[in-house]
Order: structure tokens, then sequence, then C-alpha cells
């Protein structure tokens, strides 16, 4: 079933007469240009906003999470101190076509709000959900989020959007910074001396991505070898492995996304013959408010890539894991954050 059949079944005349009247209300007094070229008539000021992708729930939290009306998914318990009240209050509306559960139409109509905002992707049929989000009567505007060098436009512009230019330029230029700093430490690194890298997904660590998936980005940044070498097929990606295919791998490093999966490393005996695991060179990705690498991927993969940089190349890029830690929290989300915070962060 298409996005535009799933969305046509959804609404129903009814409900495109409801949206009619709802946006009649509203003045349309500017016009811009997203970032796929579209033109999208917006309110003058926009004070309700609904971020239709996991990727645009993380803009949003980063500029301006007092507008948001509703989440694309629910906010992890141990995340839940990491997000500001406002955030905390709101309802979990879904996403648009493929990003975790399925949002409800009326349900998002009956928020009112003023602007849509969603996340393209070379994966998703783009014009199909423009199509489908256009039937709710909604201005959408959507957004490149896919690479993090796709994070400094995004925030500007979506800033621009929202009256919030006076916070996200600090924000764009961190990420420019940190991406130039880890080209110029290391990115001239030849393939031959990067470390070897297995992606650990899924809770028995038998899944991974891609060496070109905008999953494991993180790892190209910071010169790693992703051992599994292919192009990205979808937009899911976690592709199954058998531990044979892991043993052939026999990486120097192990980077762990889910918890369970580190204790699967650590207790099955099959995993024990690896190089990294006899080395002890298996890292737990850091979840907190967001996973620093991926799920969804977000502008934490600019503090993720560093903190990779220095587990991979410690001689050629320095990182202080305490004071990058807490600058990038404080830039990014507003937060003091002390020691104790910073272990509780790192326990993963």
């Amino acid at each position: 079933m298409t996005p535009k059949t799933i969305l046509r079944g959804a609404l129903g005349a009814g409900l495109a007469l409801l949206a009619a009247l709802s946006w009649s209300e509203q003045a349309a007094a500017r016009e811009i240009t997203d970032l796929l070229g579209h033109t999208v008539h917006v309110p003058d000021r926009v004070n309700r906003v609904f971020g239709a992708d996991p990727p645009i729930n993380v803009l949003l939290h980063t500029l301006a999470p007092d507008l948001m009306v509703g989440l694309s998914f629910p906010i992890a318990p141990p995340a839940r101190r990491f997000h500001p009240p406002d955030m905390l209050a709101l309802p979990v509306l879904g996403g648009a076509f493929g990003s975790g559960q399925q949002m409800n139409p009326e349900t998002v109509l009956a928020l009112k709000p003023d602007l849509v905002l969603a996340w393209k992707t070379p994966f998703m049929d783009v014009a199909g959900k423009k199509d489908g989000l256009d039937r709710l009567g909604l201005p959408v505007a959507f957004v490149q989020l896919d690479t993090l060098a796709d994070w400094p436009a995004a925030l500007r512009f979506a800033s621009a959007l929202l009256g919030r230019e006076a916070i996200a330029e600090t924000k764009a230029a961190y990420v420019e910074k940190a991406l130039a700093r880890l080209a110029g430490s290391v990115g001239r690194v030849p393939e031959n001396r990067r470390p070897r890298v297995y992606y650990a997904e899924g809770a028995d660590g038998l899944a991974t991505d891609c060496h070109r998936s905008f999953h494991t980005e993180a790892i190209e940044l910071a010169a790693g070898y992703n051992v599994h070498r292919c192009q990205q097929k979808d937009r899911m990606g976690m592709e199954r492995m058998s531990i044979e295919q892991v043993l052939a791998f026999d990486p120097d490093l192990i980077i762990v996304q889910d918890r369970a999966a580190m204790k699967v490393i650590r207790d099955d005996p099959r995993w024990r013959n690896l190089r990294a695991v006899k080395a002890g060179r298996v890292h737990g990705v850091p979840h907190w408010p967001y996973n620093w690498i991926d799920r969804p991927p977000s502008v934490m993969r600019a503090l993720g890539a560093q903190w990779l940089a220095g587990l991979f190349h410690p001689d050629r890029f320095r990182f202080d894991l305490r004071r990058e830690v807490r600058e990038f929290y404080r830039l990014f989300f507003g937060l003091t954050l002390g020691d104790a915070d910073i272990d509780e962060i790192m326990a993963n």
C-alpha cells in the first residue's frame, strides 16, 4: 500500500473539509522556499509546529521545544530528565510514512499546528509524502537531514521559520567546526591505517549497516573502517549478520548500539575469539537524550563522531570528554551537566 493510499483512506471528504477550514482561519503572510525548493506559504508568526519525523523531533528540541504540538516518537524514561517540561507533556503523534508509529491525521489537525516540518530522505517517496501531508491542509516544509553536513543549513532554515535565529547560529557553527576539526585531524588517514570497526546493532548484536549508510556516518567521519562494505539499500537498515560473518570480520573495535547486546557480547563464548573482545575494545554508544550516532540520525553525531575519533585515533584527535559533553549539552539543550550526569550518560 502506497503512502498516498494510506492517507487518502484515512482522511476522507469530511477531514479534507476540516483541514481547509483549519487553514483558512490563518492568514498566509509570507512565502518561503523549503530545502527541497518547494514554495510554501506560512504564517508570519509560527506558534505551533509539528515535526513529522524523528530527526525533525530533535531539530525542534534544539530550537523551539515550546512550539511543538506533539512528538513523532516517545521519550524513553531514562531520557526524560534531559528534556524540558514542555516536551514531556506532549502527546506522541507518530510520524509520516515509515517514521515509526504512524500518525493519525485527525489527531494532528485537532492540535491546530501552523506548520508541519518533514524529513526528506532518498529512501522515502517524497512526492507521495508531500501529497499526503498537503491533504492535511497545512503548510508543509521539507528539511534535508540525512548527513551531519545537512544540519547547519537545517538549523538556519528552521530558525528563520520559527523566529529563533538568535540561538541557531552558534549551534550551526558548532557543527561546522566539528566537521572541520574531524576532517583536519583524521580525514586524511588512509584506509590501511584506520581501525576495523563492527557496528553491532539489535539486542543480539547481529545486525549492522553499510559503510555508506547515514546510520554509520559517524564511524566514517571519525576515520574508522566499517567492515560491512556496501551501499545503503533502504532507510531502516540493520542488515542481519551471522556470528560466522562477524567472526570473519574480526574487527579491531566493536561499537554497540543496543545495551542488551553488550551483555551478549560479554557472555556468549562465540564472541570471545574476536580481537576486539580480547582487547577490551567494545564500546557502547551513549543514548541520552538521543543516541550519539544513530536512530534517529541527528545533530548528536557532531558529538558522537568526535567521541569515536578519540577512540579510534587518540594520537591524532585529542578529545576532552567532559569538557566537550558539557559544552554540547549546554549549547544544544540548555543543560548544565555535572560529573555525575556525564557518568550516567556514558554508563551505557
